[in-house]
């Protein structure tokens, strides 16, 4: 990818001036054939073919030759912990431990350089497939850390270990909901432990992982990310610092949510104030399948367990509607079957109260959505709901021997992530990746959603992609972005990619074709096993926010 500038070009950045890309592949519905795109200013000015690029090419301030590189709207991660991502990328990152003993000997060399009094903060432990089924001991633990302050999330973030010099930062908490002694927390003992530890993480540390998420973010060709903060997940500290790295230097957009309930107008005006776009995000009303905190209906395998309902009805009704009343959009985090008729009983009690027509025109959300019924997804299409979820879940612990059919059994577990119900529903998805729980990655997501594990819920790459792109923005209230016409907001990604195909959700027809006349614009073969992407440039509101260095 080239790159030619014009004598005399204008300053950069002055809204003016005008950067054309040719010869290359434009993801456009504008023109499926197009290869050329003018971006002029921060706005995407025309989309077309090579012809008629050649009549632009002499005023444009720059022209870049796309050498066949494929140009696609930046993707919008939808669900993001930014902070505790870089911490992970930079930090002690537990993911793929293969046993107890492995992640201590992980803590004890990561701790041992580290001064005495110093938290620690760790990510990614899962005992799904270690040989004991358990993990370390809080005197073990200790043990590793050397009598350090240390924070071990698991996978799903709903529940964590701790070390006793952090256990005792927090006070009474053996009195709190959720602990354990020996074991993981859970619960308000694990919101509380969790709050500690962010707590004591400096400013430095708070800024450099925010830095380090979204440089890979931007990487992946990621231009716009959710930032799901609140309470029980982070601190008001940590959304405000975040969005104003995010204003002052360049990166990925980020949309902040704040989970916390709100039944007043001054709530509602605060949720504002910290500079967030709804009241969500997540907004627990129940935990995680992993943890065994989501709220079910029936207990899990092989136990009489129906995990933890945080919200009831009223809650949710009560929340809908002063959200609703004051403008504001609301959301939920939301995974059992139990959780998700709590939220959409909630929702029908505001729209009885408010108006159909006023709670579905805030486009509220809810966040996994994982454990759906054909009333739930009624529901969502009938309360105009944004089911915001994450594929790569699917492809983690879905199938028949994954970590899911372990705790609901595979029949239960064969219902999980159903993609293909919510769109015939009419019920839009925004992807995303809930990082640090699976890792950023928008192809893989894309694969994920078009191969799910259980074959009725796929969706097509077409489906998944736009999920992907547009999903995000309309979940955010706006539809004038995430695709490359005129007029929308230059924010893309260039992509070195393979042969564009047309792939369809299943054998019933054809999965892929790579006839033009079709009229559709093709995508990169996301059959498992095929070379996915690599992004060579991400551009947000036309300006270049990642290059890939010359290798």
């Amino acid at each position: 990818m080239t790159a030619r500038t014009t004598p005399g070009e204008r300053a950069p950045g002055e809204p003016s001036r005008t950067v054309l890309l040719r010869r290359g592949e434009v993801h456009s519905p504008a023109d499926p054939f197009a290869t050329a795109m003018a971006v002029t200013g921060d706005r995407v000015a025309w989309v077309g073919s090579e012809s008629a690029a050649d009549a632009l090419a002499a005023s444009a301030d720059e022209v870049v030759d796309l050498e066949g590189a494929l140009v696609t709207p930046a993707f919008t991660d939808a669900h993001v912990h930014t902070t505790a991502t870089g911490l992970a990328l930079t930090g002690l990152d537990l993911a793929g431990s293969r046993s107890a003993g492995d992640v201590l000997a992980r803590v004890a060399a990561h701790t041992a350089p580290l001064p005495g009094g110093a938290t620690v903060i760790g990510h990614g432990w899962d005992t799904t497939d270690w040989p004991e089924a358990h993990p370390p001991t809080r005197a073990e633990l200790d043990a590793a850390a050397g009598g350090r302050p240390v924070y071990l999330a698991r996978v799903d973030a709903h529940s964590a270990l701790a070390t006793t010099a952090l256990l005792d930062l927090v006070p009474g908490v053996a009195d709190r909901p959720g602990f354990h002694p020996e074991g993981p927390l859970t619960g308000d003992a694990h919101h509380a432990v969790r709050h500690a530890a962010d707590a004591a993480l400096t400013p430095a540390q708070r800024s450099a992982a925010q830095r380090a998420a979204l440089a890979r973010a931007a990487s992946l060709g990621i231009g716009a990310v959710h930032e799901c903060a609140g309470p029980d997940i982070s601190s008001e500290d940590d959304l405000t610092a975040l969005l104003a790295l995010a204003e002052e230097e360049p990166g990925p957009r980020v949309f902040g949510y704040w989970g916390e309930l709100v039944t007043t107008a001054k709530e509602a005006r605060r949720v504002r104030e910290l500079g967030a776009v709804g009241a969500g995000g997540d907004l627990f009303a129940d935990g995680s399948l992993g943890s065994r905190t989501a709220h079910l209906h029936r207990p899990y395998l092989g136990t009489e367990d129906t995990g933890v309902a945080h919200l009831t009805a009223d809650d949710v009704a009560a929340h809908v509607a002063a959200c609703t009343e004051a403008g504001l959009q609301a959301g939920f985090h939301a995974i059992g079957d139990a959780a998700l008729t709590a939220v959409t009983d909630g929702f029908a009690a505001a729209a009885e109260r408010l108006g159909a027509d006023r709670v579905r025109a805030l486009r509220h959300r809810v966040e996994h959505a994982e454990l759906l019924t054909p009333e739930t997804i009624a529901a969502f299409a009938a309360h105009g709901l944004t089911a915001s979820v994450q594929p790569m879940f699917d492809a983690a612990w879905g199938g028949p021997d994954g970590m899911y059919a372990r705790r609901l059994g595979a029949e239960r577990a064969g219902a999980l992530n159903p993609f293909a119900a919510l769109l015939r529903a009419g019920v839009p998805l925004a992807f995303g990746s809930d990082a640090p729980v699976t890792p950023l990655g928008p192809w893989e997501a894309l694969r994920a959603a078009a191969f799910h594990r259980t074959v009725e819920h796929r969706v097509s790459a077409r489906a998944a992609f736009t999920a992907h792109t547009r999903g995000g923005w309309r979940a955010v209230g706006r539809d004038d972005a995430g695709v490359l016409v005129p007029g929308a907001p230059a924010d893309y990604a260039v992509w070195h990619a393979g042969a564009l195909v047309v792939q369809a959700p299943d054998d019933r027809v054809a999965r892929w074709s790579t006839d033009p006349r079709s009229g559709t614009p093709g995508l990169p073969d996301l059959t498992p096993g095929a070379p996915l992407p690599t992004c060579l440039r991400t551009v947000v509101a036309g300006r270049t926010v990642y290059d890939r260095p010359n290798e």
